[in-house]
């Protein structure tokens, strides 16, 4: 009897991608003849994870129920970016820069606009309290509007191939919007706002995702998104049969630096009962339930 597997790709996107030159668009804005837009927030390996996506979805179109792609979606201006933040002086702060609510209570740290103090020390002291990571800056991307937001092109075709062949459309889920809570998670803001529903537990996805045999998840990065949706969802899978849960590997990679925390997160979702598998072993899954 053929199954019912449900793909989730975790933010599929250009800004996160280590695209070579030739997928490269012109810089409409730029002064240097043949400057291009490149990635803001770049992962080593990601575009071959995405190649590797991109085939198995094409490989195995017959036999993949349904596809959820989440994007990673913000404004300019926002608590985990460059551009929200000033060092006490004033001056820049650097992105990577983790920032603690003590910090900012000393004055190392600031927001630029200071009627948004009191707003992110209680963010901060929350975020702390609940043991999650501490706020990093990021580079401003995947900023609504931008190529950089957009999907990866072989993403796109693939998943445009199975949306002809099945004659429906991909489910798309949005987060980020929130300029005040971080948002890595498709399923939960770091710290839910009461004020906007979008920040808050999407038990509707998960009910989504639930009702499929099997859920297949890809995507960027390893260590940051994939790891906290993945978190998620094992969290609150409501029948406790973890088995139904595959990672596909070699189709999500870490943020540099975050290496170890992306082969933790692997290694603890291994022993809570998902399986841990690579594209062949999908794209084989996937033809035979095609067949």
């Amino acid at each position: 009897m053929k199954r019912s597997i449900h793909l989730l790709a975790i933010d599929p996107q250009n800004d996160f991608c280590d695209l070579p030159e030739a997928w490269l668009p012109p810089d409409p804005l730029a002064g240097a003849a043949g400057a291009r837009v490149r990635p803001q927030l770049p992962v080593a390996g990601a575009h071959a994870d995405m190649l590797r996506l991109a085939a198995m979805v094409r490989e195995g179109v017959q036999g993949l129920s349904d596809i959820t792609l989440t994007l990673d979606s913000h404004a300019y201006v926002g608590i985990e970016r460059t551009t929200f933040w000033a060092s006490g002086d004033g001056g820049t702060v650097a992105p990577f820069t983790a920032i603690t609510a003590a910090q900012v209570r000393r004055g190392e740290y600031r927001p630029r606009d200071a009627a948004n103090s009191a707003r992110v020390l209680a963010y901060l002291d929350a975020l702390e309290a609940m043991g999650r990571d501490v706020l990093v800056v990021w580079p401003v991307h995947c900023q609504v509007g931008t190529w950089g937001h957009a999907v990866h092109a072989a993403v796109r075709a693939a998943c445009n191939a199975w949306e002809e062949t099945h004659q429906r459309g991909v489910r798309h889920v949005i987060k980020g919007t929130n300029a005040y809570t971080e948002h890595y998670s498709p399923l939960r803001a770091e710290v839910p706002d009461p004020s906007d529903a979008a920040t808050a537990l999407n038990t509707a996805l998960i009910g989504q995702l639930a009702r499929a045999d099997v859920v297949l998840v890809a995507g960027e990065a390893s260590s940051h998104c994939v790891r906290r949706g993945v978190e998620d969802l094992a969290a609150h899978w409501p029948d406790g049969h973890l088995d139904r849960l595959l990672l596909v590997a070699d189709c999500m990679s870490p943020v540099g630096g975050f290496e170890a925390a992306a082969q933790a997160f692997l290694e603890d979702m291994r022993g809570r009962g998902l399986q841990i598998i690579d594209a062949a072993q999908a794209g084989a899954i996937l033809r035979e339930n095609g067949a």
